[in-house]
């Protein structure tokens, strides 16, 4: 890159893992901009020290103040200013966005270089449809939203992914086989790194290998979609027995169509069967 950069916000992708992974158009963006603005110094900072660029760091992160978020944009409008996160994709999974945002509401010129995503990355690893699928970030932390956000991409016909940490994984899988029972799960973790893995099984099988080898470092799960045609590939009668426990048969109907695909009319008449 001979041509110096315009001003602007350059939004530029790290690797999440293997340092090889860093564009050469990275590189140059990075050693071309007055600053970058970042999740965390320390982190960015390893990456240039590796990389022998030296240039002004600016943190930038969920806690960033909007006086913060002004000086990254005067910045940006006076000469070219890199956005990163610790690893990855900006803005996946990341406060970015309203940077972004107020640059275009301000007319700074944003440019986008494509690079590493650990959402894609797990996702091409994981044998499952990947010609739709719904990236939801990081599920709740506490049981019952954890629950109701399952329960809300439940029907959604497409491959779900999620980004979960280590110490939370027993109980993210615990709820997707409660909510999602019968769906196929992957797991990627260590993603490009030397211990890189991607197992598949049922939550039930997964829950149990991971208790017996805790896990380390970020992961990626991804829940196939839901079987298509009659849920003939879930326990219908049970999910409806379990859902009556707490709710009406037509709230259970409806649940459990969100669940299965099936019609909430025929799962209601088979609730007040059961009932």
């Amino acid at each position: 890159m001979d041509a110096q950069l315009a001003p602007g916000l350059y939004i530029v992708a790290t690797p999440i893992g293997n340092l090889g992974d860093i564009t050469l158009r990275a590189i140059e963006t990075l050693r071309g901009v007055s600053a970058v603005a970042c999740e965390d110094t320390r982190v960015t900072g390893k990456l240039l020290n590796h990389l022998g660029i030296k240039v002004k760091m600016i943190r930038y992160d969920d806690h960033a103040s909007d006086a913060t978020r002004d000086h990254v944009l005067d910045l940006a409008a006076q000469g070219p200013v890199a956005l990163t996160s610790d690893a990855g994709t900006p803005l996946i999974s990341d406060p970015g966005y309203k940077l972004v945002r107020e640059a275009r509401e301000r007319g700074i010129a944003v440019t986008s270089l494509p690079g590493p995503s650990a959402a894609i990355v797990g996702l091409t690893l994981s044998g499952l449809p990947s010609d739709r699928f719904l990236f939801a970030g990081f599920l709740p932390s506490k049981d019952k939203a954890r629950h109701d956000a399952l329960e809300e991409l439940a029907g959604i016909p497409a491959t779900l992914v999620f980004y979960e940490t280590a110490p939370r994984l027993g109980d993210c899988l615990s709820a997707i086989g409660a909510v999602l029972p019968g769906r196929e799960v992957a797991v990627a973790r260590e993603l490009t790194k030397r211990f890189e893995e991607c197992r598949s099984g049922s939550a039930e099988e997964l829950i149990a290998h991971y208790a017996a080898h805790p896990p380390k470092g970020e992961i990626v799960i991804m829940v196939a979609p839901p079987a298509a045609g009659d849920g003939s590939a879930v326990d219908v009668d049970a999910l409806l027995v379990a859902a009556m426990e707490h709710d009406k048969p037509s709230q259970a109907a409806s649940q459990v169509a969100r669940i299965t695909g099936m019609d909430r009319k025929v799962l209601y008449a088979r609730a007040l069967e059961l009932k």
